[in-house]
Parts: C-alpha cells; sequence; structure tokens
C-alpha cells in the first residue's frame, strides 16, 4: 500500500481550530449533560473507597423539617446524644413571640425530639459539670435596635433613693420623669429602687442612696429629647420628701445603636431527664460569657454585656456546683473581650489564648496569657503573628493534654472587619518562657473556623468564611470555605481532607460524635449569594467520617467499669489487646461560637493484662478534670474503636 503523505503544517492547525469551533459548540449546546456529566463523575470519585480511605467521606443528615433549627449551641451528652440549642436562634420574632427551642439528636437511633426550652437561652454560656450536667447561664434579654429603627431617644437612667426609712420603692413600667426643662421619659420595666443605707465612719453617720437602673424612652420622638451629657430627672407625680429624695440620673439619651442586653437565669441541662433545671440567678446579666470550669469543679462566669447592652468591666463571678448557686468573684477582677476562650491546664492556670466573638475594647483584654486563679495574676505570652487578628478565631489544647499546647487557627480583625489571617500558630505551655510559634498557613485565611479533637490525636477543622459572616472578601460576594484538613500535631503539617457541601460561617458549630465521625451544624450568614440581600440561616446538617473510619475492622472495648478515680489503673476487656496502640479519654465537646473550652483528649499508659488491658489514668485534676469522657482504643493505623463513656470521678 503506498504510504499516505503527511498533512502540511497549515492544514493540520486548521483542522485543529475547525475541531476546537465543534467541540465548543457541541459543549454549549450539551451544557447540561456536560454538567450533569461532571457531578457524575465527582460523586464517583468521592465515592470510591481509595479516596475515602485518603480524605474521608460527608454525608447530608436528614433532619425532618418539625426539627430543623437554628444551631447557636450544640454539646454531646454523656448519653450519646447532641443538644442543639436554638433559643430565639437570632430571630426577633422568636424572642417577641416567646418562641424558644432545643433540640436532642440522636445518632444512634437517626431520631430527633425536642425539648422544652423555658427561656432564651441564645447566646448563652455553657460548660459541663463533674456530675455531667451541661451548666447554661445567661442569654439574651433584649434584641439589638440598629440605630436607624430608632424613633425615641433612649438611655439607661440610674433611680436613686436617699431616704434611709421608707423602704424599698417599687415604680412600674411608664413610669414618667422629667428633665430640667420639662422633657419627659417613660421607664421600659418594672422597678425595684431599695432603700439608702445608713454607715458610720468615724464619729460621723453617713447616708447611701440606694440606686437601680432602668432603660427610659422620650415620649416624644425624634431629636429633640436627645441629651449628651450628664444631667438629673424627677420622678412624675412624687411629692413632699419623696421628690427630693428619689430622683434620676442619667449620662445621655440618644438615638444610637442599641446593643442585645444579657439575661441572669442559669440552668443545668440533665442528660438524663433530658430537661432544664432551674438554678439560682447569676450575680450579673451576661451576653456572650464564657463558662470556664475551675479545678475543684466550681465554675468562672466570664465577660459578656450587661442586660442594657454594656461591656461588663471585669467583674466575674463563680458559680458554686455544690450549692448551684452564683456568688462575686471581686478577687478574680480582669477584663476580657466577649466569649473569650480560656483552656484549663494542667497546673490549674488558665491560658487565654486570645480567641474571642469580639464585643470589648480593641486593646484591652486582647493580650493572650496564663491566668492564675490563686492571686488574680496574668502571665502574658507574646510571639503571636497578626496578634490583632484573634477575633473570630479558634483554638484548641492539642492532643494529647499532656502536651501542655495550645493552638490558634486564624481570625479576623477588630469589628465588622473586611481582614481575616491564615495565620496558625502554636504555644508550649510546660516551657518557662512560653510563647506562640508559627504553625503552618491554612490554605485560605478563615474564621469562625471549626476544631475538633479527633481519638487519633489529629485535629479536624472544617467550615468558616473570609469574610466576614461569610460576606465580601476580595472580589467575592461570599467566601464561605469549603475546604477541610487535618492537622498532625507530630509531623506539624496539615493534610487535605475531603471538601464539605455546605458553608459554615457564624453560629456554626461541629463536633466528634462516640462513633469516631464529626457532625457539622448551623451558619449565620449576614448576606445572601448575590450579597445584596439578607442571609439566610444554614439549618442543613452533615456528618464528615475521617479516613480512619474506611481502613479496616475496630478495636472492641469489651468490659469497662463505668467510673474511675483520678491516679489510678483499671481494667478493660479487649480482643484486640495485642493490636492498640494508644488509649485516649476525650472529654466530649461544648461549643459556641467556634469556642469549645471543654473537649480534650487525655493520654492513658497502656499495660498487658489477663483479656485485655491495664489503663491508668493521670493524678492532676488540671489535666483530667472530674466529669464523663468517651474512651477510645486506637490502633498502629490509627483506626479507633467506638467511644465507650467512663465517668472520671
Amino acid at each position: 500500500m503506498k504510504p499516505r503523505p503527511r498533512t502540511s503544517t497549515p492544514r493540520r492547525l486548521l483542522s485543529a481550530g475547525i475541531g476546537l469551533v465543534v467541540l465548543s459548540v457541541l459543549v454549549f449546546v450539551n451544557r447540561p449533560m456536560v454538567a450533569f456529566g461532571a457531578d457524575a463523575l465527582h460523586d464517583f470519585s468521592i465515592n470510591r473507597e481509595s479516596y475515602k480511605q485518603k480524605y474521608g467521606h460527608w454525608s447530608r443528615l436528614p433532619v425532618p423539617q418539625g426539627f430543623r433549627v437554628n444551631a447557636i449551641h450544640a454539646a454531646l451528652l454523656n448519653t450519646g446524644k447532641v443538644l442543639i440549642v436554638a433559643g430565639s436562634g437570632n430571630n426577633r420574632d422568636n424572642f417577641e413571640a416567646g418562641t424558644f427551642r432545643t433540640v436532642l439528636y440522636d445518632p444512634a437511633k437517626d431520631s430527633f425530639s425536642e425539648v422544652p426550652t423555658p427561656t432564651d437561652v441564645f447566646c448563652a454560656g455553657h460548660t459541663f459539670l463533674p456530675n455531667g450536667n451541661l451548666l447554661i447561664a445567661g442569654g439574651t434579654k433584649s434584641y439589638e435596635v440598629l440605630e436607624k429603627n430608632i424613633t425615641h431617644a433612649a438611655g439607661v437612667m440610674k433611680i436613686k433613693n436617699e431616704s434611709a426609712t421608707g423602704g424599698p420603692r417599687a415604680f412600674p413600667k411608664g413610669t414618667t420623669l422629667l428633665s430640667a426643662d420639662g422633657t419627659a421619659y417613660r421607664t421600659r420595666d418594672d422597678l425595684t429602687v431599695p432603700a439608702a443605707t445608713t454607715m458610720k465612719h468615724g464619729d460621723e453617720v453617713m447616708t447611701h442612696a440606694g440606686a437601680a437602673e432602668v432603660w427610659v424612652d422620650a415620649v416624644a420622638d425624634g431629636d429633640g429629647p436627645i441629651v449628651d451629657h450628664p444631667a438629673q430627672y424627677t420622678v412624675s407625680g412624687l411629692t413632699g420628701a419623696d421628690k427630693r429624695n428619689i430622683y434620676g440620673l442619667a449620662d445621655k439619651i440618644t438615638r444610637e445603636k442599641q446593643e442585645y442586653g444579657g439575661d441572669k437565669t442559669s440552668y443545668e441541662f440533665d442528660p438524663r431527664t433530658e430537661r432544664y433545671v432551674r438554678t439560682g440567678d447569676m450575680v450579673e446579666h451576661r451576653w456572650y460569657p464564657t463558662l470556664a470550669e475551675m479545678p475543684g469543679g466550681d465554675v468562672l462566669a466570664v465577660s459578656g454585656l450587661d442586660e442594657f447592652g454594656r461591656m461588663l468591666p471585669g467583674h466575674n463571678e463563680r458559680y458554686l456546683k455544690d450549692q448551684r448557686r452564683w456568688v462575686d468573684a471581686p478577687e478574680l477582677k480582669r477584663v476580657f473581650p466577649t466569649y473569650p476562650a480560656l483552656h484549663l491546664m494542667k497546673d490549674g492556670k488558665l491560658f487565654f489564648s486570645g480567641s474571642n466573638a469580639g464585643y470589648g475594647s480593641d486593646t484591652e483584654g486582647r493580650t493572650p496569657g496564663l491566668w492564675n486563679l490563686k492571686n488574680n495574676t496574668f502571665k502574658e505570652v507574646p510571639g503571636l503573628r497578626d496578634p490583632r487578628m484573634t477575633e473570630t478565631s479558634s483554638s484548641v489544647l492539642l492532643p494529647p493534654a499532656q502536651d501542655q499546647k495550645v493552638m490558634i487557627f486564624g481570625g479576623g480583625e477588630v469589628g465588622e472587619s473586611a481582614v481575616s489571617t491564615a495565620r496558625t500558630a502554636v504555644a508550649d505551655l510546660d516551657q518557662p518562657a512560653p510563647v506562640y510559634e508559627p504553625g503552618p498557613d491554612l490554605p485560605h485565611p478563615a474564621r469562625y473556623l471549626s476544631t475538633v479533637i479527633l481519638p487519633d490525636d489529629t485535629v479536624f477543622t472544617t467550615g468558616g468564611s473570609s469574610g466576614y459572616r461569610g460576606g465580601r472578601y476580595g472580589d467575592k460576594t461570599r467566601s464561605d470555605l469549603f475546604n477541610a484538613q487535618i492537622y498532625r500535631p507530630g509531623t506539624g503539617k496539615f493534610e487535605t481532607a475531603a471538601e464539605s457541601s455546605v458553608g459554615r460561617n457564624y453560629h456554626s458549630e461541629a463536633l466528634l460524635l462516640p462513633d469516631g465521625r464529626v457532625i457539622t451544624m448551623g451558619s449565620d450568614p449576614l448576606y445572601d449569594p448575590s450579597g445584596r440581600n439578607p442571609g439566610t440561616f444554614e439549618q442543613r446538617i452533615e456528618v464528615y467520617s475521617p479516613p480512619y473510619l474506611f481502613k479496616g475492622d475496630r478495636p472492641v472495648i469489651g468490659g469497662a467499669p463505668e467510673a474511675v478515680q483520678r491516679g489510678t489503673t483499671f481494667a478493660v476487656a479487649t480482643p484486640d489487646a495485642g493490636r492498640v496502640r494508644t488509649a485516649r479519654l476525650v472529654r466530649p465537646s461544648a461549643v459556641t461560637h467556634v469556642t469549645d473550652l471543654d473537649q480534650r483528649s487525655v493520654a492513658l499508659d497502656i499495660t498487658p493484662a489477663t483479656g485485655g488491658l491495664a489503663l491508668s489514668v493521670p493524678k492532676a485534676r488540671g489535666l483530667v478534670p472530674s466529669g464523663w469522657y468517651m474512651l477510645f482504643l486506637t490502633d498502629a493505623e490509627g483506626v479507633p474503636s467506638v467511644g465507650r463513656w467512663i465517668r472520671v470521678r
């Protein structure tokens, strides 16, 4: 056969060009089919066993319509159920209607149930108590009012009573107070003003006026009733001595934005009865507070906004767990921004990582450091790159807890800034002069990043956004991040994990389940994808299965005690004793605003024993706080058992 002559270069280029045009036309005409093919290929790829073994796998949790709530808080109870708390769910209509919601999810049965919610625990603080109850305190007494919606000037007025003989005086909501020029203001709530007290100072008897604060609103609308300086007001209707002794004082009455007001109610949520149990009220009203467990099991409440939306100036208080009541703690006065991340260390100190949720001074109280609760001293921990970008960051006590290393992830500038960081850093708090050392950068600048300790001594990070509340960042109208990573403290590096399909930013949570999976929920974007309209709260729930769940049979825990003592050794029955390499007690999460102070993973010493293993619990109370933990046994491949609940006393 005669050989076919080779086509000339110009002819080949012309043919290729025609081919590209034809292909482009075909792709354009068949765009739906091409997209379908791409989606099918993606689904095929992520569902391959080899892919799941390397990157893990995401699945969508089917949530019945009646149980879809705005997840603001989440906690894993020692019954294995997930408590999902919405309260009013950042929805003013719900708040005004008194519609507050809490839902329980049971992963073992894939079922949901509703829990009666007595008050608006939206943006409360919470932490686990030694008995397994979840302490929930604070919340929302009033919603913010934006400046554009304020038609009547308003402000906080202090009503004073200089009479020591007339007893406390009650004034109903709507009581009128008058300025010197006759401008009228009315109280927003009922008010009781205590009587004055008399005290003897040497030979002199002095009277100290009783006082109580209340919101007042101008009767007339507009700017006329605005007062921008301290002034005194008379209480309408009083006569004689009462008119002289009882009066109002206000620094200013304006049409400025009114912040959220904190509540002072407090509850213990009982996992056994699945009900909120009322405890004594807090000393202060608190919105966005942190509840941090102290070494003895009592709880310290720190920071927050008061009932008038003002930052509390370092007034902290203690919950006495055995008495179920709150007491003032003036000996522990210290200023922090709202939702400060305070990690309990083995020596009983609290480490403030710098992570916080935003409200507060842009300078005071934001420096990371170790807080000694015995003498109220604070030792700064320097070295943090991008030190102002700790707002909406997350931090975690790296596993195992014995290493005493805390890592901080991402964060943004103070306020509603469009600036964020990909920075991570690690502080070794076992060092005599600890400093933050640089860690690996995240793939993208991120705030609201969720961090979850896994049983194999890694940290799973997911969600977050680069912009404020998922909003604009650079040329993007929405900046949610779908990438996920697994940080390995042993190597100091991130490993890529499977991408999620649901964006998570402000008001989102993630926590470890007893079966080793991670559940993610919530997200409260400021805008919709167009960047022009209000956003919608994300009610879909996703579950991530880490790679270790696709690497073979899991170690099995047979018999194990329900409770153990710190500093003792206990026996665990297992047919897999020969392949077990690590044993960990993992404390369950109680998370909100990416602040999770409860989660920690404690390493247990392992020795062979007849029919299984002998496991030793460390002695330090600050290392192993009393309470419920999940026991995980992990093999040489990093494959963990299903968690077994054990109480440490």
